[in-house]
């Protein structure tokens, strides 16, 4: 036998590639990780104060591009860096008082929800009309995130940031749960789309059922959001109410804006004696009742009489009831309180913050914090309690809903109200601990999210901005500045009628979470039968 020796001029196949081979092949491996944390970072940009919800879109045809047909362990992975490139520049606003490390470890735990998603997509991605089961994983995600852990942080939500865009009324027929589903359909429809239209370009044949899945995936929801239109309305079923929102600002943002907590609350004392003024010399018409923002008075006015006296000048002077954000303690506990105060009959109405923020407003595994950063638990002295009931002030035979800061961004929180009889909406605010990030935008799009899914007018009274009205349409009519004292004045409408979200509450999102739930039973069974078949 003979044996031919490779010539020179022949590359040695049995030997080692050459360095510059094996260095493209580890570039080219990293490529699918950069795009998927580039897609997370385009899906930030799509939400607010920007108003390029569109990127919504794009961000998430590029993510099913990146995990559809991918093995559990790829997509974990990819759905980690998307999460991260989503979630980092979007809570960044977490850390302007206490630092990087509780953002870094908030965005950490969040995005293992966004990496469980990406394997839930990649696993139903091999299914007919997988954009539907995809867009539902989505959402059992979301509804995942906004419970667990410490009851929930639902801060990213795509329908938060669809504030300005085209599917907006779909919030009425089904809340955000609906709203973000019909956003990431769209998205994965118009990368099936995109897929199969190539495919066919290449051998001339693709099959009518997918193409037809995947146009659906794009047209229905556009369709449902323009049908949708004709339940946003602005009219008034009830009457009409002249509201004033008071922006008093604060001597200093970051988190020792209430060490002078006497200065807050004169400066929303103050600026409401100036609207009085400007009342009685014709310039501003009188409103039927006042709203102050979250912690207006930090100083409680039933344990400080001088706290009492300033604000019942203020509201003496006004003449109409004032709703006052406060710190109060009774029997032990600490409560985030607003208090309905009357010119003449003084305190008769109260409600307590029922969603407080963990970290914020108590704080969980208090002994580990400690350990780590002792002056974190400082911050938080006192847990905050809950409060047990409905926030409905009737005002004059006017019913208005209160949802205070935290508690715009749970659904039920808000839905209560109205259920309880709200004809308006308020979400009295405080972002001076946050200075002038992203923070406030963010949760004034919140606010006109839940205008329209529930039909009403929504105000936003901040201390330090941004203070809004809001129709029930979802516009913003006025609105302040950041870190400056000002007040609002506008007659709005008040209205009755209940919109299918309202009526439905949580089932839409309970149907969603049981549509991802089949499909990844369904993906999963297919493997098993696929693998007994390629062992038999």
């Amino acid at each position: 036998m003979t044996v031919t020796a490779p010539s020179v001029d022949q590359p040695d196949r049995l030997g080692p590639r050459p360095a510059s081979t094996a260095r493209r092949g580890r570039l080219l491996r990293l490529v699918p990780a950069v795009a998927s944390a580039l897609c997370g970072v385009l899906l930030y940009v799509s939400f607010p104060p920007r108003t390029l919800w569109w990127l919504a879109l794009p961000a998430f045809a590029g993510f099913g591009w990146l995990l559809r047909g991918r093995s559990w362990k790829a997509a974990l992975g990819l759905g980690y860096l998307f999460g991260l490139g989503f979630l980092l520049p979007l809570l960044v606003w977490t850390s302007v008082e206490v630092g990087p490390l509780p953002w870094v470890a908030l965005v950490a735990i969040e995005a293992l929800f966004v990496a469980l998603v990406g394997v839930g997509v990649a696993a139903v991605s091999r299914l007919p009309a997988w954009p539907v089961w995809a867009a539902a994983v989505w959402t059992a995600g979301e509804a995942a995130r906004a419970r667990v852990p410490f009851s929930g942080f639902p801060w990213g939500k795509i329908a938060f940031g669809q504030a300005d865009g085209l599917f907006l009324p779909l919030a009425a027929v089904g809340g955000t749960p609906v709203l973000g589903f019909a956003v990431v359909l769209c998205g994965f429809g118009l990368y099936e789309a995109g897929r199969l239209f190539a495919a066919r370009r290449r051998t001339r044949t693709v099959r009518r059922a997918a193409a037809a899945a995947a146009l659906l995936s794009v047209a229905v929801p556009v369709a449902g959001a323009v049908a949708a239109r004709a339940l946003v309305s602005d009219e008034a079923e009830d009457g009409t109410a002249t509201v004033a929102l008071i922006q008093g600002n604060v001597p200093r943002a970051g988190l020792e804006f209430n060490a002078q907590r006497r200065a807050v609350l004169d400066y929303h004392a103050r600026e409401t004696h100036k609207l009085a003024a400007d009342i009685r010399a014709g310039r501003t018409a009188k409103p039927d009742y006042v709203l102050w923002p979250e912690n207006s008075s930090d100083l409680d006015p039933f344990e400080y009489p001088d706290a009492t006296a300033v604000i019942g000048q203020a509201v003496q002077d006004i003449g109409v009831p004032v709703s006052v954000g406060s710190v109060v303690e009774r029997d032990g506990k600490l409560l985030n309180e607003q208090i309905l105060w009357d010119p003449v009959k003084g305190p008769t109405q109260t409600y307590d913050k029922r969603q407080i923020q963990p970290f914020g407003e108590y704080l969980p595994l208090r002994r580990l914090v400690g350990a780590i950063n002792k002056n974190w638990t400082d911050m938080v002295h006192q847990d905050f309690s809950r409060g047990d009931g409905p926030g409905v002030f009737d005002i004059g035979g006017t019913k208005v809903g209160l949802a205070t800061c935290y508690e715009a961004a749970f659904d039920w929180d808000v839905r209560d109200t109205v259920t309880h009889g709200a004809e308006m909406i308020s979400v009295p605010s405080n972002n001076a601990t946050f200075d002038r990030s992203e923070m406030t935008y963010q949760q004034l799009a919140m606010s006109r999210v839940r205008a329209v899914e529930h039909s009403r007018t929504v105000t936003v009274p901040v201390t330090s901005g941004v203070s809004a009205v809001i129709m029930p349409d979802g516009r913003i009519t006025q609105k302040t500045g950041m870190f400056v004292p000002a007040y609002l004045v506008q007659k709005v409408p008040l209205r009755t009628s209940t919109t299918p979200a309202t009526e439905l509450g949580v089932l839409p999102e309970i149907a969603l979470v049981l549509l991802a739930a089949g499909g990844i039973g369904w993906a999963i069974g297919s493997g098993l039968r696929a693998r007994r078949t390629g062992d038999a």
